[in-house]
């Protein structure tokens, strides 16, 4: 019976050993997954920026002051009349063409028609009354000599000499004051009929009538102190506009300087124009408040005439100040601005490490202008100072070389995103593929 007892110890199957295949496969297994955990953990490089640049270069640019305006005419005057009365008649209406000196209305002359009737009269009374003392100094005259004569015979006394001396002194005297008189009455003849004169309106200039203000039985009051307006006569054949340009501007400009005028009313028409006057007076607008602006009032005279630019109509132009050569040029988009802080590392300009404000006061970090210069596929910024600018390009006086290629765009990019050493990928470098139609068609 103890035969057929089975030892314990030996039905026991000893364990197996993993086989090199598969202790090599779960390496790799772990191996992969610690892998798989640092990519996730680690960050991921950033990709380079992409932007649009351009080569510096050099040549030639214009500064261009810009600013809106009216036309109005060169020459504009406001018919009125001195006296006052009423208006018989009006030849003409707005639009008209007139000639210097033509007839253009009356005012009822009745009352200064008499009164130069009045004084026609007063005239020829003064006159006559200057003959009529002329013809007594003429007798006591001959009586003085006639006198001297006997008292020299001794048949007259030298007191009947100095009486007829007398008389004829007075005589003289009231022949002066007559012909004062007189004087005055012809200065008075001819005050009525330069207010009779004034009854007919006349055309002081060459012109086109652009505004009637009365109309025929309307009562024209004449003054010295106001003026009652009856025509306004422009001259349209010479046009300018008056336009107003900042003060940061202005000192730019100077008589002489050529421009372009683009009328709204006249799309795709260019007016030559020059200024002709530059105000010296400020225009402020919104004084002491923080809204405040101070602009100067700039003439141009169009040296175009055009028929169908008419005062009052809306205008732009474009002034063509200083001309530089030979200056190396970008476009103005490329210049934009960082703070100094971020273009010296730090340093002020003067050495120190910071900028110190006053207690309970904070300084902002001044604005530096700069470009971005890509070497070798980073951007390196260039602080830049410019000189003249265009409606496209900006001169760069200092900062950049021609022939170095600068960042010009997108804009958000160029102004918030790009910085110093960052990656980047021009964008002209890759110019998008052919549409499929178009390569099968090579094909």
């Amino acid at each position: 019976m103890s035969e057929n007892v089975e030892n314990p110890v030996e039905s026991e199957t000893p364990p197996q050993r993993m086989s090199w295949a598969g202790r090599i496969f779960a390496l790799l297994f772990v191996l992969a997954i610690v892998g798989i955990t640092v990519s996730s953990v680690m960050p991921k490089p950033v990709p380079p920026l992409e932007v649009q640049t351009i080569l510096s270069r050099k040549g030639s640019i214009t500064r261009i002051v810009t600013a809106g305006g009216k036309l109005q005419a060169a020459t504009q005057v406001k018919l009125s009349s001195n006296i006052t009365g009423d208006l018989l008649s009006l030849s003409v209406k707005e639009g008209d063409v007139v000639k210097a000196g033509q007839s253009l209305g009356t005012i009822d002359a009745r009352r200064y028609g008499a009164l130069l009737s009045q004084s026609e009269a007063a005239r020829l009374s003064a006159a006559a009354d200057v003959e009529q003392q002329k013809v007594l100094v003429s007798q006591l005259d001959l009586d003085v000599k006639r006198v001297q004569r006997l008292v020299q015979s001794n048949v007259a006394s030298t007191a009947e000499l100095e009486k007829v001396t007398a008389d004829y002194m007075a005589a003289k005297a009231r022949l002066d004051a007559a012909s004062g008189r007189l004087a005055q009455a012809d200065a008075s003849l001819r005050e009525s009929k330069h207010s009779f004169s004034m009854t007919t309106l006349t055309a002081p200039i060459d012109g086109v009538v652009t505004k009637r203000e009365k109309q025929v039985g309307e009562r024209v009051r004449g003054s010295d102190f106001s003026e009652d307006v009856i025509l306004v006569i422009s001259t349209l054949s010479m046009m300018e506009m008056k336009m107003e340009v900042g003060e940061q501007e202005v000192v730019y400009l100077k008589e002489g300087d050529l421009a372009e005028v683009e009328v709204d009313a006249l799309p795709d028409q260019k007016l030559s124009a020059k200024v002709v006057e530059v105000a010296r007076n400020a225009n402020v607008k919104n004084a002491g408040t923080e809204g405040e602006v101070t602009t100067f009032f700039v003439r141009l005279a169009l040296t175009t005439p055009n028929e169908h630019a008419l005062p009052g109509m809306s205008a732009q132009a474009s002034v063509f100040t200083d001309t530089r050569d030979n200056a190396v040029v970008v476009p103005i988009q490329a210049v934009t601005v960082r703070p100094d802080k971020e273009l010296n590392k730090g340093a002020a300009p003067n050495g120190e490490t910071e900028l110190k404000a006053r207690p309970g006061k904070t300084r902002r970090d001044p604005m530096q202008k700069c470009v971005f210069v890509i070497v070798d596929g980073v951007a390196k910024i260039r602080k830049v100072e410019t000189g003249l600018a265009s409606d496209t390009e900006i001169e760069i006086v200092s900062g950049l070389s021609p022939g170095e290629k600068v960042v010009e765009g997108p804009y958000r990019v160029l102004s918030r995103d790009l910085a110093d050493g960052k990656s980047v990928k021009d964008q002209n470098e890759n110019p998008p593929e052919p549409p499929p139609a178009a390569a099968a068609s090579k094909g």
